[in-house]
């Protein structure tokens, strides 16, 4: 039975060679005819050599001379496109036989049964895939026409050498018997040495892979010396392997060049006698000489060839050796057919789980559900639970018993069947990377895709999946990315011009209520909860050098202060935050962040500001060093009155600030015009996000109640300027990073459920599905599934926390592999059995 319609059988019992018969034929076939052409345009230069002396030399005629050297040029010329062509040819035959390897590998890797990715480290499989399969691809692309090419060449010269001299030709073939007994010895060792390496590479890659996976350990630990210890045991081991295989790689490339030296040294011997006996015109012997010594090049390319074949056959075997494995499951059915559609029915009986060594996962399991019912498994750790979810779901494979789902045994239903009926979501859910929309539609992508839908036929709606995500708790959190999304200038430009309107609808209608929360960008006031460098800039710098944090470093902008008298005012300011921060902190035992939040100053440069402050007392302003001038900037450009309380800002120095901003925003249009974009309310700021567009000001608070409802305001404007959808869209393309990473967990937890939702199967199979939510995200969901999903999906629950079990219509509790008692929760407490322990805490009975 074929598992896998869209990929050959036994995928690993394929020799090396089969790749070769059955890569593009027709190119093979345009390939040998080139190699014909090519062999026969590389013999004809010898035979204009010999003419060329005996004839057009030797009778001194300029004619034949010109004749033949246009002879020569052409078939040089003609050679050379011929071997490209060839190149390109067998170029092409390979990375496309190397990308057809690579696709079926992955299919047949993709089939493979659980326990084969428990043992696999994906750092092997990612070498396999990319690196070690390259040298098949380069085999195959030169099975044909490097042997066919080189043989037919080295047949041609060694028959061109006869028909110059039969005895000079027998004595430069007598060499080739030698190189062909020494060259495969010196081989065989280089392959023993070249598995040891593949192997060697195959550990460091798994050692690397598992290392990067447990960064989070390596860090909590420390344990850089232990890491750094295994990689560099590892790292060794692989120089040592990899010099010995180059030595004997060396050895080999040495040998046949030897040979190829030697040869000539005996033709120079034997010919130079026949030569000087009259038994060998000069013509003939140059020719000789010429076809001698390019007779090693197809036996170069030869021996290359050889090596390339035993790499490529080391490298080969490996591969398929690792992978080697039969899907446990058909993957489609045989036939083409209708999707098949169950009614949400699920029964197991004396359903047996057997791991190698004997061990029983699951130790004779009986369970019957109806369509509709929700079935809570529950026990303590490792009774069985998850094992007993995932062979229903059929990503383990049991080796006893029966499971059905509507009747049809699990273990005999194509994974289309199951994937088209069964939602699934794990304790610890994978997120692809991609977009957020992409992670939701995952599930029903692949569906559509098995069953060759196109286009939108299939896809939920916007609105549907907007309702999906309100329901498990992602709304706020796809909001808050699309309000936090940043736009290229000339890109949704229909959004822009809607954001303004918004934006003025926002001050118009809530500007003075939120007064006390948000300080508006006014260029006609000071902004105390923005820094001194953004008030002066009031707008976002289109340069790096122009940036907060690079303004001491840029000497426009230091002369700016210079011309405007602001320099030597922001450098007291600097003085003073300096002396009061490090008089207030000197005393304090390792201060740490929190000590600091009044300043500018950061714990990390606490010290070099003590060092500076005793300088201060001995030195004045205007003799300090151009370092110390730049911290004291730097410290005043930082200083945000609204949060940095220890000093107070000055009317004087804030009178000038304002005309420093309007000085600035002159200079900056003479002389760097467009490398600030200022703050003006008709206008978009490029460089900020949708929501400090819509604000146009600073938060001045941390108050998580006031956030909120700045946010309950943006929303309702957008609902009425017909803008959420557009909005939560730009959410929904959020990148996540790769495997989720930018994602919190309980994020992770939702894209996976409403993931589960959206799909809309008949059965929902959770495994701890809420474990990585808080109390109330967890409650959001249970209420869901009694409201929305009671009666409409068979829902099997692997459950942790026991006070959520209540409304479900079973619980089976488990115990080391077997249910124990099955029943409602209330029938269940009244029993006072097992689930009565578990709640209760006690001790689980005998």
């Amino acid at each position: 039975m074929k598992l896998r319609p869209d990929i050959p059988d036994i995928l690993y019992k394929r020799s090396l060679f089969s790749w070769v018969w059955t890569s593009n034929l027709k190119l093979q076939g345009l390939l040998l005819c080139i190699i014909v052409v090519l062999v026969a345009v590389r013999v004809l230069p010898l035979e204009m050599q010999k003419k060329i002396i005996n004839q057009a030399i030797g009778l001194k005629r300029v004619d034949l001379l010109l004749m033949y050297c246009g002879y020569y040029l052409a078939c040089v010329v003609a050679a050379s496109g011929l071997k490209l062509a060839v190149n390109a040819l067998q170029n092409y035959i390979g990375q496309q036989s190397l990308t057809d390897l690579r696709k079926q590998l992955y299919a047949h890797i993709l089939t493979l049964p659980m326990s084969f990715f428990r043992k696999a480290s994906p750092g092997m499989v990612v070498s396999s895939l990319i690196s070690e399969v390259a040298n098949t691809g380069e085999f195959v692309g030169q099975a044909i026409a490097v042997p066919v090419t080189n043989l037919l060449t080295l047949l041609a010269f060694a028959g061109y050498l006869f028909y110059l001299n039969p005895l000079m030709a027998i004595i430069s073939m007598a060499l080739y018997p030698i190189a062909i007994l020494v060259i495969p010895a010196l081989q065989k060792r280089a392959n023993a040495a070249n598995k040891e390496r593949v192997d060697t590479g195959r550990r460091m890659s798994t050692l690397i892979s598992e290392t990067i996976s447990g960064i989070h350990e390596v860090h909590g630990n420390a344990s850089f010396r232990l890491e750094n210890r295994r990689f560099g045991a590892m790292s060794d081991a692989l120089f040592r392997v990899r010099v010995v295989w180059n030595l004997y790689k060396f050895t080999i490339k040495v040998s046949n060049n030897f040979f190829q030296n030697l040869g000539p040294f005996v033709l120079f011997l034997v010919g130079g006698y026949l030569a000087i006996n009259g038994r060998f015109d000069l013509g003939a012997l140059v020719a000789f000489l010429s076809a001698n010594e390019k007779l090693y090049d197809p036996w170069k390319e030869l021996m290359d060839f050889y090596q390339t074949w035993q790499d490529a056959s080391v490298s080969y075997g490996r591969i398929m050796e690792y992978f080697q494995g039969d899907p446990e499951f058909l993957s489609e059915p045989e036939e083409p057919r209708p999707p098949v559609a169950l009614d949400g029915t699920v029964a197991a009986k004396d359903l047996v789980l057997e791991v190698p060594g004997g061990i029983q996962l699951l130790k004779g399991v009986s369970l019957d559900i109806n369509p509709g019912e929700q079935v809570a498994l529950v026990g303590f750790s490792g009774s069985g639970k998850s094992t007993l979810a995932l062979c229903l779901c059929q990503i383990l494979k049991y080796t006893a018993g029966t499971a059905t789902l509507s009747g049809q045994d699990i273990a005999g239903m194509p994974k289309s069947d199951i994937a088209d009926n069964v939602g699934i979501v794990s304790q610890h859910p994978f997120i692809f990377e991609g977009s957020i929309k992409d992670n939701l539609l995952y599930s029903i992508n692949a569906r559509r895709e098995a069953h060759g839908r196109l286009g939108e036929d299939g896809l939920p709606s916007l609105d549907e999946i907007i309702a999906v995500v309100q329901q498990v708790g992602l709304f706020a959190d796809i909001l808050r990315f699309a309000l936090n999304s940043v736009f290229k200038e000339g890109r949704k430009e229909h959004l822009v011009k809607k954001v303004v309107r918004v934006r003025e609808a926002y001050h118009a209608g809530h500007g003075e209520a939120l007064a006390d929360s948000v300080e508006f960008f006014d260029p006609t006031r000071y902004l105390y909860f923005s820094s001194v460098a953004e008030n002066l800039l009031f707008g976002t710098p289109s340069r790096d050098d122009l940036t907060p944090e690079n303004l001491t470093q840029n000497p426009f902008f230091v002369n700016f202060l210079h011309e405007a008298g602001l320099k030597m005012l922001l450098m007291q300011t600097g003085a003073e935050l300096t002396s009061r921060t490090v008089d207030i902190l000197k005393d304090v035992p390792s201060p740490d962040a929190t000590f600091f939040e009044q300043t500018p100053i950061t714990v990390d440069e606490f010290d070099a500001y003590r060092e500076l402050a005793g300088r201060l007392g001995r030195v004045r302003l205007h003799k300090l060093s151009e370092n110390d001038e730049r911290l004291l900037l730097a410290l005043a450009l930082r200083f945000t009155p609204g949060r940095h309380a220890i000093v107070t800002l000055s009317p004087i120095l804030e009178g000038l600030l304002l005309q420093g901003r309007a000085m600035f925003a002159e200079r900056i249009e003479t002389d760097l015009p467009g490398a600030v974009t200022f703050f003006r309310r008709d206008d978009y700021l490029y460089s900020m996000t949708v929501m400090d567009n819509i604000l146009f000001g600073r938060v001045k608070t941390n108050s998580q109640k006031v956030l909120d409802q700045i946010q309950k305001t943006i929303v309702s404007l957008l609902i009425e300027e017909d803008m959420l959808e557009r909005i939560l869209e730009i959410g929904l393309d959020f990148p996540v990073g790769s495997m989720g990473d930018r994602l919190s967990g309980g994020q992770r937890q939702k894209v996976a459920l409403a993931r589960a939702f959206l799909k809309e199967p008949p059965i929902l199979i959770l495994d701890e599905a809420t474990a990585a939510l808080d109390n109330a995200s967890q409650a959001r969901i249970q209420n869901l599934l009694e409201s929305k999903w009671k009666g409409r999906s068979t829902v099997i629950s692997v459950v942790h926390r026991l006070d959520i079990i209540k409304n479900f219509d079973k619980v089976a509790v488990m115990k080391a592999g077997r249910i124990v008692e099955v029943g409602s929760y209330a029938a269940l407490m009244e029993k006072k059995g097992m689930l009565y322990d578990l709640v209760h805490g006690s001790a689980a009975r005998a």
